[in-house]
């Protein structure tokens, strides 16, 4: 693997990649301590405390602490995978859209303008509602966290943290074009890693303290070796239909005749449904404080959906398989796949083509999601059983390992395959990576 990686600055085109990628994430960790104008940074940081296991903090996981800092870049790139995922799920309602999507570059080119524009009017609405949100925000002392409430504040505010998704949208866009990797990918990875050298510190400081002992920390460190490797297993999991092609003769040549397979991924909404799950639980307890917590009917509420309980793991579990099995049938569709291999000569072996192929496709689809549906819930419930149970008070596995683990997979293959189209060895001598030929 080191040879590897010193093969990948031999080669200049490959060099030049990571090289731009790595300073603009670099430029991207700095904007995330460029404050927004008008605020007390260090009253607001005494409130984020207060603020733990609302959907705060898990907006300020995906956007490397930019967001407890309120910084230009305090809505991430959030608005964007949001407007992403709106466009896809309105392409499977609204004919038109759906139209486009199948209009090859010209109409990815349209559903991509209209994914930027939707992000510009998600960031307007999200920054609106932070700077009035802001405004109400008392210190300890009972004053403002604003130094100048009103008006003027709320068009700085929308103004400066629009801009700044823009900025990181452009900024993914770039990495994607002119980098290696996939560029938002890759951002949402730099700010989740940001995040563990504090971890890392503040688990060294209570190991001092004699608050943890030494065995739950090699403990800690095993598990994460194993289900990190149980995370690449299910990422790369997949399970492969055989498709034959008959054979087509036109004027002397023969087409056709050559067996080839689909891949069926076991996880194929990735880390989606777990964002999903988390937003919505994470709800309760953030309305909660925003409507304080005197009010006997709101703590009832969150006594039985707290974060590590029963009823909560429950719900955030059944959330999950529900949303792994929804994105599924939104980006997979069997009956298009079927219809593609009938219009192309192709066949299951013992599978009639048409509907009783696609039902075939379905079935070991709908098998196959439910291993992956339970797996994923596995993992995201795996820091609370941590917390609980070993008393360790580092955040590990959910959605953070299941992003950085994908990522990392999907960047090897990218730096993998310029490797070997320059007759360069790849990362591994024995065995490859999926896609690696």
């Amino acid at each position: 693997m080191l040879k590897a990686l010193a093969n990948s600055f031999k080669i200049s085109d490959l060099k030049k990649r990571i090289v731009f990628t790595l300073v603009l994430i670099i430029v991207f960790r700095v904007g995330a301590f460029i404050p927004t104008p008008g605020i007390d940074a260090v009253a607001l940081s005494e409130y984020f405390k207060r603020m733990q296991g609302t959907i705060l903090g898990f907006l300020n996981l995906f956007s490397g602490g930019a967001f407890e800092n309120f910084s230009i870049l305090a809505l991430g790139i959030m608005p964007y995978i949001s407007a992403s995922i709106i466009i896809q799920l309105l392409t499977v309602v609204i004919p038109y859209l759906e139209k486009l999507s199948k209009e090859g570059e010209v109409g990815r080119k349209k559903i991509t303008q209209y994914t930027r524009c939707s992000t510009v009017l998600l960031s307007l609405i999200q920054s609106a509602g932070l700077s009035f949100w802001m405004q109400s925000i008392q210190a300890s002392d009972g004053s403002s966290i604003v130094y100048q409430p009103g008006i003027f504040f709320h068009l700085t505010t929308m103004i400066t943290l629009t801009t700044g998704t823009v900025f990181l949208m452009w900024l993914g866009e770039q990495i994607t074009e002119r980098g290696i990797g996939n560029g938002i990918s890759l951002l949402i990875f730099a700010g989740i890693v940001a995040n563990v050298p504090g971890d890392i510190a503040n688990t060294i400081k209570l190991l001092y303290t004699g608050e943890i002992k030494i065995l739950a920390i090699l403990f800690v460190l095993i598990l994460i070796a194993l289900v990190t490797a149980a995370v690449i297993i299910m990422l790369l999991g997949q399970r492969r239909v055989t498709v034959q092609y008959a054979k087509r003769i036109v004027g002397r040549k023969v087409y056709g005749g050559q067996s080839t397979h689909i891949p069926l991924l076991v996880n194929q909404a990735g880390v989606i449904p777990v964002i999903f799950a988390s937003s919505i639980l994470a709800f309760p307890s953030t309305l909660a404080t925003f409507l304080g917590r005197d009010n006997a009917i709101i703590n009832n509420i969150l006594s039985y959906l707290g974060q590590g309980g029963f009823l909560y793991s429950l719900i955030y579990v059944a959330s999950i398989i529900f949303f792994t099995y929804f994105y599924t049938a939104v980006i997979f569709n069997p009956n298009d796949v079927a219809e593609n291999m009938r219009k192309h000569g192709g066949f299951v072996p013992g599978i009639r083509p048409g509907k009783p192929t696609a039902n075939y496709i379905d079935n070991i689809l709908s098998r196959i999601t439910l291993v992956g549906a339970i797996f994923l819930a596995l993992i995201a419930l795996l820091p609370d059983l941590l917390i609980n149970w070993v008393k360790v008070p580092f955040y590990f596995g959910g959605t953070a390992l299941l992003i950085v683990v994908g990522v990392n997979l999907d960047t090897i293959k990218q730096i993998e395959s310029h490797l070997l189209m320059r007759n360069y060895e790849g990362f591994m001598k024995k065995g490859k990576l999926r896609g690696r030929r």
